[in-house]
């Protein structure tokens, strides 16, 4: 496998630090509010990431905080009249909520920020010891001017990053690019007792210290958005090598932006969406779709249009899983046809062209090139004389496909008892060529949300997605 590395910006063979092994570290949700659509690309992106590695028979630990302390979340608690405890614990119920609706696999671990003071202030404290962080009147500070190399991860020296910095309003830090690692107290914010008095800990720090703490110094995958690449991810990189003398992560993946209608995504353009909106009008299912319809280094836009096609992508892989399903129940047990052996040896070659484009920099748009197309083939061949391995060979590359993906996870719903009566009602109308009534029936079950197909077995019905 190549993955393309931020820090080196080329593709690289992946090598993990322990045979056998990966452990990745994604940034996760701030838990003020729910997650937006530009939030759920890394997250559908990397769990796809997993999903592979898993696939070629990785170990993979997979680690994704949940930041429940910063300055978001004490102006909404304070807003709402509630503690910065319960806001956090409220939306991390509800970033599940919506991670299951999209497909997304739970985190081997799931650290808070909050619940690990202790390793963050410990790490403060190596770094103060080695002369990179020093206090003030508002807290501790790392000093940028102290470890060469920064700016290495975003491609640019300290020079031309700080000339566009600013010191903050109440900042008492001796260089412009300098970041908290500790933040002094201020009245009504929640806090901890430290070294440097009472305070809490600043947003880059507590992703390094958690990263270590479950990945170790060196992780093999730091992944998030582009949007993080500077200062949150250049400043992990300073505090934990700056720690640890040892590079801090392998291999850095950063996923595009996502734009909306073809306009930057901001809350003042009007074009702001949480997943809990979109889910009001389109399947998460078809939205996890469309999102790895693009490489996922490159832009996206995200439109109504665009989600609807990939509703109806997603429709046709359910046909088609569904379709094979039902040949299968029948599919004579013989011996396949030359054509059949062909056609067999097709779907391992789909397979194979599948993994090739995930083994090229998790490129999904190919992989689900390969999907399509296996779908399309067993359209053309497969019909209800086949033999059961033809049919099966379909449905498994199908289900490994899919699963990679984090697709078609939806089993067959039960048919409704009064949709079966209409479609028995249907069948024996059929029978005696009351094609008016056949037809009048198909309707009223597509009514009902059913689609109904006359096969060569009879009468196929499903429940629409």
């Amino acid at each position: 496998m190549r993955i393309f590395n931020t820090r080196t910006r080329s593709k690289e063979d992946f090598v993990p630090l322990a045979p056998g092994k990966v452990g990745i570290y994604s940034c996760g949700p701030t838990v003020y509010n729910y997650f937006h659509v530009g939030n759920a690309r890394p997250f559908i992106v990397f769990d796809t990431l997993r999903r592979y590695l898993e696939r070629r028979g990785y170990e993979v630990n997979f680690v994704q905080n949940f930041t429940d302390i910063d300055d978001k979340m004490i102006q909404k608690a304070n807003e709402e009249g509630i503690t910065v405890r319960e806001l956090g614990e409220r939306f991390i119920a509800e970033y599940y909520k919506d991670a299951d609706g999209l497909g997304i696999s739970r985190a081997n671990m799931a650290p808070k920020a909050t619940e690990h003071i202790a390793e963050i202030v410990a790490l403060i404290r190596r770094l103060e010891e080695k002369g990179l962080a020093y206090a003030s009147d508002d807290g501790v500070y790392f000093d940028t001017q102290r470890f060469a190399g920064y700016g290495k991860l975003c491609g640019q020296n300290l020079e031309d990053l700080e000339s566009g910095a600013r010191v903050g309003v109440g900042e008492s830090k001796r260089h412009s690019m300098d970041f908290a690692l500790w933040k002094a107290m201020k009245p009504g914010e929640p806090a901890w007792e430290s070294p440097w008095g009472t305070g809490r800990p600043g947003w880059h720090i507590e992703c390094s210290a958690m990263a270590m703490k479950y990945l170790g110094d060196t992780v093999d995958i730091h992944c998030g958005g582009q949007d993080l690449v500077f200062p949150h991810h250049e400043n992990e990189v300073a505090q934990s090598e700056g720690a640890t003398g040892k590079p801090f992560v392998r291999y850095w993946m950063h996923n595009g932006f996502i734009n909306v209608d073809g306009n930057k995504m901001s809350k003042s353009e009007g074009n702001f969406f949480t997943v809990r909106d979109i889910a009001k009008e389109f399947d998460l299912e078809a939205v996890r779709l469309f999102m790895l319809s693009a490489h996922y280094r490159s832009p996206i836009n995200f439109s109504r249009a665009l989600v609807e096609q990939a509703h109806s992508a997603l429709t046709r892989l359910y046909t088609a899983r569904d379709h094979y399903r039902f040949l299968g129940s029948s599919a004579p047990d013989r011996e396949p046809d030359a054509e059949e052996i062909v056609f067999i040896e097709r779907t391992k070659t789909a397979v194979h062209a599948f993994d090739e484009a995930l083994a090229d920099d998790l490129n999904t748009a190919d992989a689900l090139g390969s999907l399509f197309e296996l779908v399309r083939d067993a359209n053309t061949v497969l019909t209800a004389q086949s033999a059961a391995c033809a049919v099966e060979a379909a449905s498994q590359a199908l289900e490994v496909m899919a699963g990679v993906l984090g697709l078609l996870t939806r089993q067959e719903e039960a048919i409704a008892p009064e949709a079966k009566r209409l479609a028995d009602v249907r069948t024996e109308a059929r029978a005696n060529k009351s094609w008016q009534e056949s037809d009048r029936l198909r309707d009223e079950l597509k009514a009902m949300g059913y689609a109904v197909e006359d096969t060569a077995q009879g009468q196929k019905i499903r429940k629409l997605i």
